[in-house]
């Protein structure tokens, strides 16, 4: 079979009898079979064939092999959330919420992917698959490489700060961070609560769309006939400093595929209150990150990663006044935002990650450009649509305002079915 078909598309070859509820199960057992070895994006496989309720035939995952990143609870498989084995859970005595989901609309669980140590910065084993002596990012750095390889059509992650977009970018894949809370975290381990964020991997966007209205119930998310209408403002976060000039080219040809279709450019001015997000998003993990992590602290310090060790003595460090001034000041941000998006733009077009990804497995690159966007709890969205250095994928991320995941979407859709001119 085409393993790189749409999710949609597979559903009508089941339908159909072109297609075996099982066929694309065993292309990505075969695909894995060939490249894990040089790409290590799995931290462990399902040992067995699943058995696929035929029940659930119809359903919009049904079939589809999925990955999860290595903080999601399985039943039927370990959790290491990165800690490559001083800390280990053989099985968990439910699943997260999300696998439960996920296997009521019939997807198959492939296995748990590679994450860094409990979504912070110390790397995994994982390589990029487009030059294995780069990064694929992180923390979802399994996630996001087997997406990219085609060992799966749809890999599940978290965003704290940047681990959802920048994966997504250096590895030429769709990464969609929704709303925060807009899918259950129940059954994920947490790092900083008010900021995690389940998100999935694709290489299509429509099957980021299938996926969305899967998990939420939603209405099936369809593209307009062009983006006439559709205001788009330019405006990284932070904005004052240089962008690397594979990220402007990005921006730009990202900013010539919206006018062409249709699309109106908004200069957008945002002031000097976005600039200190950065810090506050800063503030906000270490402090709860100290708190979460405090038994794991406690008892492995010794053999936790020095950046995840300094980051969660910081975070101790922190007063509980300094962690409140930037949790009002998210709060105050939020509504500000919220104003533009109603008088002025409907999405904004910004940096997805500060390059292409960086050569090296040890570090998973600069999350600079994602930390105000999750700290505010909006919906982004990365679109893999240049290439820079050494032919390396660049993203570049649609934002939207809280709970506007689905126009977000719709444009992105209609968008990305825009002919390309010659």
């Amino acid at each position: 079979m085409n393993h790189d078909m749409t999710i949609d598309a597979y559903q009508a070859a089941l339908a159909e009898g072109r297609a075996k509820p099982l066929d694309w199960w065993h292309a990505c057992t075969l695909r894995i079979a060939q490249r894990e070895p040089e790409v290590q994006a799995w931290e462990a496989l399902a040992e067995e064939q699943p058995a696929l309720d035929a029940q659930l035939a119809g359903r919009s995952l049904y079939g589809v092999p999925v990955g999860l990143k290595d903080l999601i609870d399985t039943v039927d498989l370990p959790t290491r959330w990165g800690t490559r084995g001083y800390l280990e859970a053989r099985s968990s005595l439910i699943d997260a919420a999300l696998v439960t989901l996920l296997k009521e609309q019939g997807a198959l669980v492939m296995g748990k992917t590679v994450s860094t140590e409990f979504a912070y910065f110390t790397p995994g084993k994982t390589h990029n698959p487009h030059d294995l002596t780069r990064t694929p990012g992180g923390s979802s750095s399994g996630s996001a490489a087997a997406v990219a390889d085609g060992m799966v059509p749809l890999a599940f992650g978290t965003q704290t700060a940047g681990s959802m977009i920048r994966p997504a970018s250096f590895c030429g894949v769709f990464g969609f961070k929704p709303t925060f809370d807009t899918v259950s975290a129940a059954g994920v381990k947490s790092f900083a609560p008010s900021l995690d964020t389940l998100g999935w991997f694709a290489r299509h966007i429509e099957d980021i769309c299938t996926t969305f209205s899967a998990l939420t119930r939603a209405p099936r998310i369809m593209p307009l006939e062009s983006l006439a209408g559709v205001r788009v403002g330019v405006r990284s976060l932070p904005g004052d400093v240089a962008l690397d000039d594979d990220v402007e080219q990005a921006l730009a040809h990202a900013q010539s595929r919206l006018e062409q279709a249709g699309a109106t450019l908004v200069p957008l001015d945002l002031d000097a209150r976005y600039e200190v997000l950065v810090e506050h998003q800063k503030v906000v993990m270490a402090y709860e990150a100290a708190q979460t992590l405090a038994s794991e602290y406690a008892r492995f310090a010794e053999q936790m990663g020095p950046k995840l060790v300094e980051l969660l003595e910081e975070g101790r460090a922190i007063s509980h006044a300094r962690y409140l001034e930037a949790r009002r000041a998210t709060n105050a941000m939020q509504q500000a935002l919220s104003g533009v998006f109603d008088e002025q733009v409907d999405v904004i077009l910004a940096a997805s990650a500060a390059g292409v990804a960086p050569e090296g497995i040890d570090a998973t690159g600069d999350p600079l450009y994602c930390r105000a966007w999750t700290l505010l709890g909006v919906p982004c969205l990365n679109l893999p649509l240049s290439h820079g250095t050494a032919d390396m994928p660049v993203g570049v991320q649609l934002v939207a305002d809280r709970w506007q995941d689905q126009r977000l979407l719709q444009i992105a859709r209609t968008l990305m079915n825009q002919e390309v001119p010659a």
